[in-house]
């Protein structure tokens, strides 16, 4: 018999908050977390501006041992799984963790700690290399760094599939638990790739936005939306089997009740003509999960404000939704928080967690020119109160990686 799988923490460090309440916080209030790029000297690059997290100090977080150990993208994941750990309630005392996963997600991994080491080659030569290079720097190391934090000794795993990447964690640990192969399995995905490298190899493929206005960068499905804005950070969701969670007391948020995933097999960086593939993984979401277009109350679009994603995703929705696309309410909060590639999907989960718990929809903020060909519900600008009991959150990879997750409001 198949488990029922329920969302009972949350953790989270962005661009508009350094934890899930401060976030919260700042989607309700419109906030925008995109700013100049201090992390280095912009005067060579056309893009001016990135989503960073704010006032970060790692000495607040790690000992000056650890923050010379772990890349920022470890150091984020940690963070975020220790509120996401701590609001969840799970202790040694309530919990085998034998049956613990950790399926945290990374796009990229430490591209800040692989520029910085090849600049130290070029400059030093191969003996100064750090031999904490590799361990800083591959991908699955916030998954091997957040599962020795807290000794959880189930499933780890960390899955790529770039922008889709924490929410293919999400739907893969929601499997395993609906399966019955782990109890718990702390789920998202961590990012930090504003730096040199990282901006200039989207730079010159032309997908970030180089606009200098701050309300002007990120506009997904705005008419004049020119690329995405670069964002980082971590979010973590603590995914628990029903009664379990209940036998111990937990307080539950929301109820993960289907995943849908697929590829394109089209192009590394375009999505499929007229959203097909995206259209397919919604389709497997809903199907998953047993609910029908029509009881969508609210999308959280992948949104990048790029014009190929944008245009199709709208078409995917379309597609996937019928004739309820015309009334389903879709937003996309990457106006907000910029983009986080790989660690999108988690924050978005949880943006999607907390919109219902407090029956409220973000809105596509800094919305001004209509796009006939995104002519759906995106909720411009103002937040809309209204008690939800189905969402779906969509993520769409370079290389044609598609991934949709459904939540339901909890009810026994």
């Amino acid at each position: 018999m198949e488990k029922r799988v329920v969302i009972t923490g949350l953790g989270a460090i962005t661009p508009i908050g350094n934890n899930v309440e401060e976030m919260w916080k700042a989607i309700e209030n419109k906030e925008c977390g995109i700013s100049e790029i201090s992390l280095f000297d912009t005067t060579n690059f056309k893009t001016k501006l990135a989503a960073e997290v704010k006032s970060y100090d790692p000495l607040d977080y790690f000992e000056l041992k650890q923050t010379k150990r772990f890349d920022k993208s470890s150091q984020f994941a940690i963070i975020a799984a220790r509120e996401a750990v701590k609001n969840s309630g799970i202790t040694k005392e309530n919990t085998d963790f034998d049956r613990v996963g950790i399926f945290v997600s990374s796009g990229i991994g430490g591209l800040r700690t692989i520029q910085e080491q090849c600049e130290v080659y070029c400059k030093k030569g191969n003996n100064r290399i750090s031999p904490m290079f590799i361990p800083m720097s591959i991908a699955n190391m916030p998954a091997g760094n957040v599962s020795i934090e807290f000794g959880f000794r189930g499933e780890s795993m960390s899955i790529l599939t770039a922008c889709a990447s924490s929410t293919h964690a999400i739907g893969e640990a929601y499997k395993t638990i609906k399966q019955g192969y782990e109890d718990v399995i702390l789920a998202g995905g961590s990012e930090s790739s504003i730096c040199e490298v990282g901006i200039a190899g989207f730079e010159n493929m032309k997908a970030l936005c180089t606009a200098t206005d701050i309300k002007r960068a990120s506009i997904p499905f705005d008419k004049e939306r020119s690329g995405f804005v670069m964002g980082e950070g971590a979010g973590i969701i603590v995914l628990e089997e029903l009664e379990h969670a209940q036998k111990r007391g937990a307080h539950i948020y929301a109820e993960l009740v289907g995943f849908g995933s697929t590829t394109d097999a089209y192009h590394i960086t375009s999505p499929a003509p007229e959203g097909e593939g995206g259209a397919r993984a919604m389709i497997r979401a809903m199907e998953d999960a047993n609910v029908k277009p029509k009881e969508v109350d609210y999308i959280n679009a992948h949104g990048t404000s790029t014009h190929l994603n944008d245009t199709l995703e709208t078409m995917a929705i379309k597609k996937a939704l019928g004739e309820h696309s015309k009334n389903v309410m879709v937003s996309s909060t990457k106006g907000n928080l910029g983009h986080l590639l790989g660690a999108a999907g988690a924050v978005e989960a949880i943006i999607c967690t907390k919109a219902i718990e407090n029956s409220l929809v973000p809105p596509t903020i800094n919305y001004q020119v209509e796009d006939e060909e995104c002519d759906l519900d995106i909720v411009p600008n103002e937040e809309r109160k209204q008690d939800l009991k189905v969402v779906m959150s969509n993520s769409l990879g370079f290389g044609g990686h598609n991934a949709c997750i459904v939540m339901k409001k909890y009810a026994d």
